[in-house]
C-alpha cells in the first residue's frame, strides 16, 4: 500500500464514491480558459471580463451561459470560443497540489471516482489523457455528455452508472465553487469545498466540509467519530 492509501485508510469513515469537479479543483487552466472566453467576447463586441469577472461567472456549461451573453449569435460564439480554447488548452494544464496524491490514495482504497465538469466532455477527457490521470475514474463526464449539465443531477447519474452507486451520503462531491454545492444538496451528496470557494450561493449550498487544497484532504487525519473533520 503506498504513503497515500496509508493516509487515507485513516479516515475515520470513507465514502463509498468520489466524484470531483476539474477545474480549478484538480486542475489549473484558468488561463486557458479566460483567454478563450475572452477572444469571443472581444470578437462580438463585448468587453473583456477581468479575473474578478470571470472566476465569478465562468461556473455554468457553455451550453447554458452562451446563449444569455452572445444571444443569437451564441453559436458562432461558441465557435470561435472552442477553436481557441481547443489549439492552447493542453499547454499551460497543470495539476493542483495534492490532486494526483489523493487520486492515487482513493484508488488504492478501491474507492469509486468519476468527474462531474462543466468542460467540454471531449476536453476534459483529452485533460485527463494527457495527465496520466484516465485510470483513476470510473467516467469522466463533461458538458452536453448528459441530457443536462451541472447543477443537474443527470451527469452524476452518468458518473455513477459505471458502479452501479446511488448519490447519497456516502458518496462526496469535491468542487471549488458553489455550483459544485448546489449539485451536492441537490442529489443528497456529501459537498466537500475545496479552496477559497468561487460564488455567492453558498449560504443557500454550504459545504459539508472545507478544505484549503486536495494536498490538505489528502493530508488530512481523523479525531475518530463517524465524520472527517472540518477544517486542517
Amino acid at each position: 500500500m503506498s504513503d497515500a492509501a496509508a493516509v487515507i485508510d485513516r479516515l475515520p469513515v470513507l465514502p463509498r464514491a468520489v466524484l470531483y469537479d476539474w477545474d480549478n479543483t484538480l486542475v489549473d487552466n484558468w488561463g486557458t480558459v479566460r483567454a478563450a472566453l475572452n477572444h469571443a467576447l472581444v470578437t462580438f463586441g463585448h468587453p473583456a471580463w477581468t479575473e474578478e469577472e470571470a472566476r465569478e461567472r465562468i461556473k455554468q456549461s457553455l451550453r447554458d451561459s452562451f446563449p444569455r451573453i452572445f444571444g443569437e449569435r451564441w453559436t458562432d460564439a461558441r465557435d470561435l470560443f472552442y477553436a481557441y480554447f481547443e489549439a492552447h488548452h493542453l499547454e499551460h494544464l497543470r495539476p493542483l497540489p495534492g490532486a494526483e496524491s489523493l487520486l492515487r490514495g482513493f484508488a488504492e482504497r478501491g474507492i469509486y471516482q468519476a468527474v462531474v465538469s462543466n468542460k467540454t466532455g471531449r476536453f476534459l477527457r483529452a485533460e485527463a489523457d494527457a495527465l496520466g490521470w484516465t485510470g483513476y475514474f470510473g467516467r469522466l463526464v463533461g458538458a452536453q455528455d448528459a441530457e443536462f449539465d451541472k447543477p443537474h443531477g443527470a451527469p452524476v447519474l452518468m458518473a455513477l452508472e459505471p458502479a452501479n452507486i446511488s448519490p447519497g451520503p456516502d458518496v462526496w462531491f469535491v468542487g471549488d465553487a458553489d455550483i459544485d454545492m448546489e449539485c451536492a444538496h441537490g442529489v443528497g451528496m456529501v459537498p466537500v469545498l475545496i479552496g477559497a470557494g468561487e460564488g455567492s450561493g453558498f449560504t443557500r449550498f454550504p459545504p459539508a466540509h472545507q478544505y484549503d487544497t486536495c494536498h490538505a484532504l489528502f493530508g488530512l487525519v481523523g479525531s475518530g467519530g463517524d465524520t472527517i473533520s472540518d477544517d486542517q
